[in-house]
């Protein structure tokens, strides 16, 4: 069960500005992953629920990173139904991601006090998404699906709403810069952080510079 309270997860990523996201089936990978972004400052994390074992994967990983980072916040992502999110809620998930919204998720994150960060791409589901309770709504994919300027678009009529883009962000200068400029609370970064050439090459030495090199570029973004 989460020890993390949802004021802690919504402060962590407002703080932080950078949710890396993740999954590989080999524990140890999910490991050098983890250990790598949060020793770059990237302390908030998610792990998505795309492989026949990540649930079990999910769950050791979660002991390590408590054990060995005790301000680190791990989440679950790509949860489409409220018994999958149980699951990984029960297992220690301090908050759950969509790629849509689930009203039955949203009900069992709110009894549970959990950040349920859910998936939308139109004004009506960010509305739809608020009513169920949201602090976040998840933009994706957000390069697809219209990028930064739906986000300036939306935030016009609706400057409440605090959205996360994934799918579509890199780690550039630009990049970044175009997404908050347009007015995102956060980002949430895959393979463009953590790249096929790191893993395969275990250059977890890059992947911490990376992560700190993206934090100072997103410091610098919103501090201009």
């Amino acid at each position: 069960m989460s020890k993390s309270t949802r004021s802690e997860v919504i402060n962590k990523v407002n703080e932080i500005g950078v949710i890396p996201i993740f999954y590989n089936s080999d524990l140890e990978t999910c490991i050098n992953i983890s250990k790598s972004c949060i020793s770059g400052g990237l302390k908030i994390l998610e792990f998505t629920n795309r492989g026949s074992h990540a649930i079990e994967t999910f769950s050791e990983l979660e002991k390590i990173i408590l054990s060995e980072s005790s301000d680190a916040i791990l989440g679950a992502g790509s949860i489409i139904d409220p018994s999958t999110a149980a699951i990984f809620i029960n297992l220690g998930a301090k908050f759950i991601v969509g790629p849509s919204t689930n009203p039955e998720v949203a009900k069992l994150c709110n009894r549970h006090k959990i950040s349920y960060i859910p998936g939308c791409t139109s004004a009506t589901e960010i509305s739809n998404a608020q009513e169920l309770g949201v602090e976040f709504v998840k933009f994706f994919p957000g390069g697809a699906a219209g990028g930064p300027n739906f986000v300036k678009d939306i935030l016009g009529p609706m400057p409440q709403t605090s959205i996360i883009p994934t799918g579509g962000v890199d780690i550039t200068e630009d990049s970044l810069k175009s997404w908050f400029d347009a007015g995102v609370s956060a980002v949430g970064i895959g393979s463009k952080l953590i790249s096929k050439e790191i893993v395969k090459e275990k250059n977890w030495n890059l992947l911490e510079k990376n992560s700190k090199n993206v934090i100072k570029l997103v410091n610098q973004i919103r501090n201009k």
